[in-house]
């Protein structure tokens, strides 16, 4: 099976992740984008962009925006500009909220792993978590802060699609509303796991891009039987390899899959060959969502240039 790019994609994704001239990305300079080469999306076009084979595709979901990377924790604006630094890439990211309504960037319920905080999240006001410094996936701590949603949202545009993880009890109102607030529906999908959240999601704001869990023919058939349109959705279909018929399917609709290669899938890639997530591809996934962007990027980017 060849692996379909469009000739456009290459000029596109180039713009999304140019490596900055300094190696050295400082905090200021991250949250005031110097760093970065900008691109644009058009208004309206991320549904048409966002399916198999267009110049988007494949591509890298960097997973809480990069992992394992000394001095640079997940989930934070630095880790964001470094993966953005060596290749192009979605940045995948987690929603949380402090006890007095902030939005906020954090995957777990407590801050003990990720910051030198203890407590948990959502009991824990944003002045508290605005003094912390994050901590990396080796448990050094860096000189970076916890970042707001809205931070975030201002360093993606015209930079990078956001693919954004709700965390339980974070509501999707106040979500949707920052996406629309900071004007940025064009670059981001909402990540959701089950159809009553989709159509919560699509219902706020029926423009978005949903990320739709399809791991079955059976979950398949309960979305396609749902209120989301198939034009909005993004299909991830687990983290372990589906049948191609999964794919297949999925593609007939125009509906791009994301394969979960972080955990197992990552860690047979690296013990093996970075070749292998050629195999997903061909598979039909067209989007690998992995804890390891920036090599799986490299073999796209081989792949491209061939």
């Amino acid at each position: 099976m060849l692996i379909r790019v469009h000739p456009l994609y290459f000029i596109f994704i180039v713009c999304l992740g140019c490596r900055s001239n300094s190696a050295n990305t400082t905090h200021s300079e991250v949250q005031s984008g110097t760093q970065l080469d900008q691109t644009k999306i058009p208004s309206g076009t991320l549904p048409n962009l966002m399916v198999p084979y267009s110049r988007l595709m494949p591509m890298v979901s960097a997973h809480r925006g990069g992992r394992n990377i000394p001095e640079y924790p997940e989930n934070s604006l630095e880790v964001f500009a470094y993966t953005l630094q060596h290749t192009p890439a979605m940045l995948e990211c987690d929603v949380n909220i402090t006890s007095d309504g902030q939005l906020i960037l954090m995957h777990d319920n407590s801050l003990e792993r990720t910051t030198n905080g203890s407590g948990i999240v959502q009991q824990t006001d944003w002045r508290t978590i605005s003094k912390l410094k994050l901590v990396d996936d080796f448990g050094t701590i860096t000189p970076f802060s916890v970042p707001t949603f809205e931070e975030t949202l201002v360093f993606a545009k015209h930079r990078a699609i956001l693919s954004v993880d709700v965390k339980r009890n974070v509501p999707f109102d106040a979500v949707v509303k920052a996406i629309e607030d900071a004007d940025m529906i064009d670059y981001v999908v909402v990540i959701t796991y089950n159809v009553a959240d989709a159509e919560t999601v699509h219902e706020l704001n029926n423009h978005l891009m949903i990320s739709v869990s399809i791991r079955n023919q059976e979950e398949w058939s309960r979305m396609k039987n749902s209120k989301v349109p198939t034009n909005r959705m993004v299909a991830f279909t687990g983290t372990r390899l589906s049948p191609k018929a999964l794919f297949d399917t999925l593609h007939h609709y125009d509906i791009p899959a994301i394969l979960g290669t972080l955990g197992n899938l990552d860690k047979r890639v690296e013990a093996r060959n970075d070749s292998l997530y050629l195999d997903y591809l061909r598979l039909g996934a067209n989007i690998l969502a992995t804890d390891r962007p920036i090599e799986a990027g490299e073999v796209l980017a081989k792949e491209r240039n061939r």
